[in-house]
């Protein structure tokens, strides 16, 4: 451990030891600061969309994208996207050293998401969730970490309910058979009594 005190006072140059370590160990903090927005500014997580609606039983597909560097090797990254809950948080998706976790999936989502990897090479992780419920809807969260930085994002979704059709429908090709052979009918009836009748 660097003894602060003894480093001050060999930087002290004429001035009171006291204010030239606490130069010193501004100095130092401001440097880390820099450094660390440095590195931290360089790998970013975006959200294509921030706000996504839907229907209850249709598909949709959330993405996100990250910074990538084609040098580094996929077994540095951790990934997991996750519904946030009051009481529990689900987990839509987690990829643990560059290989996909299905196991980690909540039961919930189990069959109903598939990502695209071809995506994920490029930096992009695409999340089709089919067969949407009303309780898809929430906070979306993808928590993205690598070698070289790590970063998260958020988006919502919101599943309406299917709309329910109050009238029967109603096929319209069948009535048109049905009136034609009622015509029909009366056509031949009418002519066997003409033919009666003559």
């Amino acid at each position: 451990m660097v003894d602060f005190t003894e480093l001050c006072k060999v930087y002290d140059s004429g001035r009171s030891w006291k204010c030239a370590c606490r130069e010193k160990m501004i100095c130092r903090i401001l440097l880390l600061i820099i450094l660390t927005s440095c590195v931290s500014g360089s790998f970013v997580v975006n959200v294509t969309q921030t706000s996504y609606q839907a229907e209850e039983n249709h598909n949709i597909t959330l993405e996100w994208t990250f910074t990538t560097k084609p040098d580094r090797s996929w077994i540095y990254i951790f990934i997991i996207c996750y519904l946030i809950n009051a009481d529990k948080n689900s987990v839509l998706y987690h990829v643990h050293e560059g290989v996909e976790v299905s196991e980690s999936q909540d039961e919930k989502f189990s069959g109903r998401v598939q990502s695209d990897k071809d995506a994920l090479r490029e930096g992009r992780i695409r999340l089709q969730l089919s067969r949407l419920r009303t309780d898809d809807s929430g906070l979306y969260r993808c928590e993205v970490q690598t070698d070289y930085g790590n970063n998260l994002q958020e988006c919502q979704l919101s599943v309406t309910a299917a709309k329910v059709s109050t009238k029967p429908e109603r096929k319209p090709e069948a009535s048109k058979a049905a009136s034609r052979g009622s015509i029909r009918v009366l056509l031949l009836l009418s002519g066997f009594f003409f033919t009666l009748c003559l």
